[in-house]
């Protein structure tokens, strides 16, 4: 069977890197976002020089119907996924202290981080555990992408903080669940990444990397977490299910 990976989030910033990656490494992708189909047919074309078949299936992770709708999309184009890589996560609209931040804004972002990948999961951990009846051999998984965020608090965006600290737990307990199935469970953890979600604060990250916020004193870039997340999708760490796979230039080592 040909390996097929989905990718949420995957037309821009780390989705992109891990979609450049995955296509370099054979698979078959389809990248999933919410921008307009035509917005993204330039990535489509980068993304099938590598000779994969790629497809963009547009909706929103958030929304119950839209995951439905981009599972049955998938599955029908490709017939079978065994990688899913749930990366799509956003911001939140406002930075707030915690002494302030707005209920609405907090539902958002969990329902988008949270949420969202969580029940996309249950979906594609379903189809990969009744593809695996027939196709024992064949390789799944499930990559969480989450952040430096999940253990690193930051209190004017609690509701980030604690969306990725979900995640965290949340592949913790799909790697419980799936191992009796073979299906290796992982959490990707970026550091500060180059992307465009982090393009309003550049010179704030330049200061701190010059000052030694990381051991490796530079930005992180979306190839960084698409070369750890093509080693987890073939089958390169097959005994390290639940693990964390820390992309942060050594950001949260303890220093003295």
């Amino acid at each position: 069977m040909n390996k097929t990976a989905l990718i949420t989030g995957g037309s821009r910033g780390i989705g992109f890197g891990i979609a450049k990656e995955l296509a370099k490494n054979g698979f078959n992708l389809a990248i999933n976002g919410v921008r307009p189909d035509d917005s993204v047919q330039e990535v489509i074309r980068d993304l099938r020089i590598e000779g994969s078949n790629v497809i963009y299936v547009r909706g929103n992770v958030a929304n119950r119907e839209e995951r439905d709708d981009v599972f049955h999309q998938v599955t029908a184009a490709f017939g079978h996924v065994n990688v899913l890589v749930n990366n799509a996560g956003i911001a939140p609209r406002e930075r707030r202290d915690i002494l302030e931040a707005a209920e609405d804004i907090f539902d958002e972002v969990l329902d988008t981080n949270l949420k969202g990948p969580y029940f996309l999961t249950r979906m594609f951990a379903r189809h990969m555990v009744e593809i695996k009846k027939n196709n024992p051999e064949l390789f799944c998984c499930i990559i969480n992408v989450s952040s430096v965020s999940a253990t690193v608090a930051s209190v004017d965006r609690g509701e980030y903080c604690i969306s990725k600290a979900g995640i965290a737990m949340a592949t913790k307990l799909w790697a419980a669940r799936l191992g009796e199935f073979n299906i290796p469970v992982y959490e990707i953890r970026p550091g500060v990444i180059k992307t465009d979600m982090t393009s309003g604060v550049i010179r704030k990250y330049d200061q701190l990397f010059e000052q030694g916020l990381s051991i490796q004193q530079r930005w992180g870039m979306p190839e960084d977490v698409g070369k750890a997340a093509a080693a987890l999708a073939t089958g390169m760490m097959p005994y390290s299910s639940g693990q964390v796979v820390m992309v942060d230039g050594g950001m949260t080592v303890q220093r003295l």
